[in-house]
C-alpha cells in the first residue's frame, strides 16, 4: 500500500471528546484488572478478557454483515500485528511483576512518544514537529507528577522490570501505527477478530504451563470485572479506537490517552477507596494543556501539507 493512500485527518472536537471517553473507559480497565486478579491469575485473566472481546466483536460483525474471512494477502500482516500485540501484553505483565505498579504506569504511558516517532516515518503528514513534542512532554509530565510521589516509597527497584515495561510501551506505539496502516485496507472488526484468534491460544497455553496450580474463584465483583474488560474494553473500546484510527492522525489521538492513568486513579478512589492527592489536579491540568497544544490546528502547517 502506498503511504499517500493513508487517511490522516485532523481530529475535530467531537472525535476528541469521544476518544477521551474511551480513555475514561480504559482507565476503568486498570481498576477492573485489580478486582479480577483477586479471582483469576494474570495470563488466564487476559485470555478470558480477549475471549469475551472476540465474542463481542464477532457478534457485532455478524449483525452488521461484516466479512470475517481473511482476504488474499491479509494473513501475513495480521500475523505480524498479532505477534506485536502478544509481545506487548506479555512484556507489560512480566515487566510489572518485576517492578511496581506506579513505575509500570509511568513507563507504559511513554508509548505516545513511540507512536509519534513511528508515525513520523510511516504516516504521511503526521510529522513530529516541535510544538507537538512539547505538548506530549507536558502531558507526560502530568502523569509523572500524579504518580511521582509513589515512587519515593518503593525500596526495591528492578531495572529489568523497568526496561521490559518500557519495551512494552515501544511495542504499543508500534502497534498503534501498524494498526493505522492495516485498517486502510482491512476492516477494523476483521482485524481485531483475527488478532484475538491468533493471540488466545498463546494466552491460555502460557497460563496452562506457568499458572498451573494457581487457585481460581468466582465472585460477583470478579465476574463483573471480567465482563467489563471483555465487553467494554476489548469489545467496544477496541472497535471504536481501531475505527477512529482509520481516518485520523495517530500522534494527535494517542496524547489523549495520557488521561487514562488519571481516570484510573480517580476511579480507584471512587471504587476502591484509594488515596487521591492534590497532585492529581495539577497533573490533570498539565495533561489538558499538552492535549491542547498537540491538537491545536496549525493552519500554516496544514497549508504546507
Amino acid at each position: 500500500m502506498k503511504t499517500s493512500e493513508i487517511a490522516n485527518q485532523q481530529p475535530d472536537t467531537k472525535i476528541i471528546i469521544f476518544v477521551i471517553l474511551l480513555a475514561l473507559l480504559w482507565g476503568g480497565n486498570s481498576v477492573s484488572i485489580k478486582i479480577g486478579l483477586q479471582d483469576i491469575p494474570p495470563l488466564a485473566l487476559a485470555g478470558f478478557r480477549f475471549l469475551l472481546g472476540l465474542l463481542a466483536v464477532g457478534c457485532w460483525s455478524v449483525t452488521q454483515r461484516i466479512r470475517i474471512a481473511m482476504n488474499s494477502g491479509e494473513f501475513v500482516p495480521l500475523t505480524c500485528l498479532s505477534v506485536i500485540f502478544l509481545l506487548q501484553i506479555i512484556s507489560l505483565n512480566v515487566g510489572t511483576q518485576f517492578t511496581n505498579a506506579s513505575r509500570s504506569t509511568i513507563l507504559i504511558s511513554i508509548y505516545p512518544f513511540f507512536t509519534a516517532l513511528f508515525a513520523h516515518f510511516w504516516i504521511p503528514g503526521d510529522r513530529l514537529y516541535f510544538t507537538k513534542t512539547v505538548g506530549i512532554v507536558l502531558a507526560f509530565c502530568g502523569v509523572l507528577l500524579t504518580f511521582g510521589k509513589n515512587l519515593q516509597s518503593e525500596v526495591q527497584v528492578s531495572l529489568f522490570g523497568d526496561l521490559v515495561v518500557l519495551a512494552s510501551g515501544c511495542l504499543l506505539g508500534l502497534r498503534v501505527v501498524a494498526t493505522k496502516r492495516l485498517v486502510q485496507f482491512i476492516h477494523p472488526c476483521r482485524l481485531l477478530i483475527w488478532m484475538m484468534i491468533f493471540s488466545l491460544p498463546c494466552f491460555f497455553g502460557l497460563s496452562f504451563f506457568l499458572e498451573r496450580g494457581v487457585s481460581y474463584q468466582l465472585s460477583v465483583s470478579g465476574v463483573m470485572a471480567i465482563l467489563y474488560q471483555g465487553l467494554v474494553v476489548a469489545g467496544f473500546c477496541f472497535v471504536s479506537w481501531t475505527s477512529i484510527l482509520k481516518k485520523y492522525s495517530p500522534s494527535k489521538l494517542v496524547v489523549l490517552f495520557f488521561t487514562t492513568p488519571l481516570f484510573g486513579v480517580l476511579l480507584s478512589y471512587l471504587l476502591l477507596d484509594d488515596e487521591v492527592s492534590p497532585s492529581l489536579i495539577i497533573g490533570a491540568g498539565l495533561v489538558a494543556v499538552g492535549i491542547y497544544i498537540v491538537n491545536k490546528h496549525d493552519t500554516r502547517r496544514a497549508d504546507k501539507q
